[in-house]
């Protein structure tokens, strides 16, 4: 099936079958390895991607259901050069210790303060209830988190 997707600006036309999950389009197709899988059944939140603006899982959509729409993937949520506060964040709070969970992490993350650029600390909670961490640094992504909606963490370059 041909099919075009727009992943991290970049327009791509690609031919593969409809019911392809986008990870393993993302994965496969485009090489971009920042978008893991977890759970295959969109429970876990390795796989979180931006459909559209929004934090979506993508180890459980077709890519035929995404055909036309804008994904943005860990690897295009900063700009060039520039790491996302989210990013930088994650590494001044040492967030990652096997590093697996943290793109999907990030992903949720942005999503939350793309909507709500002030969330307390309860709201920051749930909306990151959804992402699981096998290590166990949810104490780290809530205080990273925090970082940004305080301003104590901004973009810097080189990402």
């Amino acid at each position: 099936m041909a099919l075009s997707l727009m992943v991290n600006g970049v327009r791509h036309s690609l031919d593969v079958e409809g019911d392809t999950p986008l990870l393993w389009v993302l994965r496969d197709e485009l090489g971009l390895k920042g978008t893991k899988f977890g759970c295959g059944v969109g429970l876990c939140g390795a796989c979180t991607v931006h459909i559209n603006g929004e934090a979506t899982r993508s180890c459980s959509i077709p890519v035929s259901a995404v055909a036309g729409d804008e994904v943005v993937t860990i690897e295009g949520l900063g700009d060039g050069d520039t790491m996302h506060a989210l990013q930088k964040a994650w590494i001044e709070h040492g967030v990652p210790q096997c590093g697996y969970c943290q793109s999907g992490q990030i992903m949720s993350a942005a999503y939350l303060l793309a909507n709500n650029p002030a969330p307390a600390r309860d709201e920051i909670v749930a909306a990151m209830t959804g992402n699981l961490c096998r290590c166990g640094t949810y104490t780290r992504i809530i205080e990273a988190v925090e970082s940004v909606v305080s301003g104590a963490s901004t973009q810097t370059e080189g990402a």
